[in-house]
């Protein structure tokens, strides 16, 4: 069964940063496209970062030059690095990927994580 858990969520002061991680777990052919996603209470989730299997990366304006998304194949995880929290930052973070289940031919599934929450605050 594939599991994508997400780590390294919390309370951060302005200015600060943090690193979350998305760990993909189950019997899988690879990765796609993996993104994370934020949603406050009341709102639609919205894409905050994507990254492609070859490493080319998006992201939503406003994090531009302060967020940075990144995987590592071989440990199958992602990570989403953020720097100069802003309070306008504080969601819950949910990781999503393209899950490669099976080899040929080709098949791929989308999963979402559990999200951990950030809450950037003085």
């Amino acid at each position: 069964q594939v599991q994508l858990v997400e780590s390294g969520g919390g309370l951060v002061q302005p200015g600060g940063s943090l690193r979350l991680s998305c760990l993909v777990s189950g019997n899988i052919f690879g990765i796609d496209a993996m993104g994370w996603y934020r949603q406050v209470p009341g709102n639609q989730r919205e894409l905050v970062a994507s990254i492609d299997s070859d490493g080319s990366a998006d992201y939503k304006e406003s994090v531009k030059g302060r967020f940075a998304i990144s995987r590592d194949a071989a440990k199958k995880t992602g990570y989403l690095q953020m720097n100069n929290l802003k309070p306008e930052d504080t969601a819950v973070y949910y990781c999503n990927a393209d899950i490669v289940i099976t080899w040929w031919p080709p098949q791929t599934e989308n999963y979402w994580g559990q999200g951990t929450q950030v809450t950037v605050s003085s």
